[in-house]
């Protein structure tokens, strides 16, 4: 009898033994695969238990969370969420994550291993941690003043910090309120829906993720590739550039809108805009000269993360001279990101070199314990110092006395450079309005900041749009507001008080989906500032134009809908544009 029991125990033994492995089996190999199971729930019950964690812009959090009591409890809301839209993205139960919701998921989730109280903890206990915070570089009144700038225009601006390479405004219009893509019902679908088939594309970050040709923006590209080469040695020596300028192996000629451009020097052909003196050169510096130019300044880069991905701005590598010259012009394939132009301003500005851009500047714990920091980074050397000190002092000009007058800011000295591209099968779409500038106070040590803007869609005749008369003004305000903020952060005399009354914020439309009032969970927060007064509107100078591109349209936001291309033009056709 003794000897069946101990077979009995025996075989009780191994079968417990059998299930022991079974289930750390399932717990160890397993479980992500079971995790990422479409009919497995629980992992999204889970997700959605609990708050998120805040974003947080200037101390004060522009997200919460609401009880909706439905099987996937937490939905998130968004304080002026067409305002910060382009930052936050969306976080939906339904549709996923995009910009930072996305890229800092884990973290605002409690999912991410660094919140957990012991190492492993939350392996263990298959569980999560309260959401964490993550404080954004964006400060409020500028990103305030490039979103009023652009009035629900079509375009994108984007302002850095040179030195550092903060991002500190980040603006896509138009935009989209991401708090009625909260939940699961069907407003929720029909908010998707109409913001997917919306032809304005509202929910396609044109600051990171659209591409445009960067027309006469691009010759501070090319300025610098001479100057570095030993092309131009002498800025205000005259060049050997004819006007009317033949592109190279062909018979079609490239015009200019300014006079004066036939020998003019470098100096005058940036103050003006000239097109044959930049595409001669160009040609000069040569594609493998031209090429390493564009790289250096992040062109042909697809890694950059800040932390959201960012579309490639394109230098093709391959070209013949006619298409060389005019690519040395932001024409031809030549496309750039705002986000790219902005960090071509930030490198004159910053002695030739590209501090790392970057968006999140901290993240914290749910109690305020700093769990990660953002570290300065070079990015690249774009030029050498010399060479941006006198691009730096050209620049000026050609806001003091050239195309780009509508962004001087009395008291400051800042540098621009304008831009108006052509695009569309023909020449037949509107021309890109394009400034992009850096700005530097009377009595700072170096530039506070740079920006770039594009505008689609300028209020203006077609033969009158210029990037110095539809986007000058936007980044005159944008800059005025970040040598404010510095003024005011060094307590600088006259700096706190001068500021209007903020506009209304900007408001979900009546009855749309996602617009009922629920309660909220947020963590207390700073009030938040108050936006600048809006100036008078300035003078237009005259167009600033380079010829018709084929510009390559860039990936659109993921998941939502794609981004539009523009319509291409016969390779090399010449025109009015630049």
């Amino acid at each position: 009898m003794i000897r069946y029991i101990r077979r009995a125990a025996a075989l009780c033994l191994l079968l417990l033994a059998a299930l022991l492995v079974n289930a750390v089996r399932v717990m160890l190999v397993e479980a992500a695969e079971l995790d990422a199971n479409p009919a497995n729930r629980r992992t999204a019950i889970a997700r959605w238990a609990e708050p998120r964690g805040e974003i947080v812009v200037d101390g004060r959090p522009v997200t919460g969370s609401r009880d909706s009591g439905q099987q996937l409890r937490w939905e998130r809301t968004y304080r002026r969420g067409p305002l910060y839209a382009p930052v936050t993205g969306h976080a939906s139960q339904t549709y996923g994550t995009t910009m930072v919701e996305h890229a800092e998921d884990e973290l605002l989730s409690g999912a991410d291993p660094m919140l957990a109280p012991l190492p492993l903890w939350n392996d263990l206990t298959r569980g999560r941690s309260p959401g964490g915070d993550v404080v954004t570089t964006i400060r409020a009144s500028m990103q305030e003043a490039a979103y009023w700038g652009l009035d629900g225009k079509r375009g994108a601006v984007v302002a850095l910090e040179p030195s550092s390479g903060r991002i500190l405004a980040l603006v896509s219009s138009p935009s989209y309120e991401p708090g009625v893509l909260s939940g699961t019902g069907a407003d929720v679908k029909d908010a998707w829906a109409r913001l997917t088939t919306s032809p304005n594309q509202p929910m396609l970050n044109r600051a990171l993720r659209q591409t445009y040709p960067p027309g006469s923006t691009f010759k501070i590209v090319t300025a610098a590739a001479a100057l570095d080469s030993g092309v131009v040695r002498d800025v205000d020596a005259p060049t050997d550039t004819p006007d009317p300028f033949v592109l190279p192996g062909t018979r079609q000629v490239l015009p200019n809108e300014a006079r004066g451009c036939a020998d003019a020097s470098l100096a005058y052909a940036l103050q003006w805009s000239c097109n044959t003196v930049m595409a001669g050169l160009g040609v000069d510096v040569g594609l493998e000269g031209m090429v390493e130019a564009a790289e250096r300044f992040g062109f042909d880069d697809t890694t950059l993360r800040v932390p959201s991905w960012v579309a490639k701005s394109n230098f093709d590598r391959v070209m013949s001279p006619d298409q060389l010259a005019l690519s040395s012009i932001g024409q031809f394939d030549t496309t750039a990101t705002p986000l790219q132009m902005a960090m071509v301003a930030a490198a004159v500005a910053n002695t030739g070199e590209i501090a790392q851009p970057y968006l999140v500047d901290r993240t914290t714990t749910s109690g305020g314990a700093t769990v990660d920091r953002t570290p300065r980074r070079t990015y690249r050397q774009a030029m050498s110092a010399a060479t941006a000190f006198r691009l730096q002092r050209l620049m000026v000009r050609a806001v003091e006395e050239g195309t780009g007058t509508n962004a001087a800011i009395p008291g400051a000295r800042v540098g621009g450079k304008t831009g108006t591209a052509q695009h569309g099968f023909g020449n037949t779409g509107t021309p890109y309005a394009w400034f992009i500038a850096w700005a530097q106070a009377e009595d700072s040590a170096r530039p506070a900041v740079a920006v770039a803007v594009v505008v689609e869609d300028a209020e203006a005749a077609r033969a009158d749009i210029s990037g110095g008369g539809s986007a000058a003004p936007i980044a005159r305000d944008v800059m005025r507001e970040a040598l404010r903020l510095e003024a005011e952060s060094r307590g600088a005399p006259g700096a706190r008080g001068t500021r209007a009354t903020e506009p209304p914020a900007p408001a979900r439309p009546r009855g749309a989906p996602g617009a009922r009032r629920a309660p909220e969970t947020t963590r207390p927060a700073a009030p938040a500032s108050p936006a600048p007064a809006a100036p008078a509107a300035p003078a237009r100078p005259a167009p600033d134009r380079t010829v018709p591109a084929a510009p390559r349209g860039a990936p659109g936001e993921r998941p939502s809908a794609p981004a539009r291309k523009p319509s291409a033009v016969p390779r090399g056709a010449p025109g009015s544009g630049g």
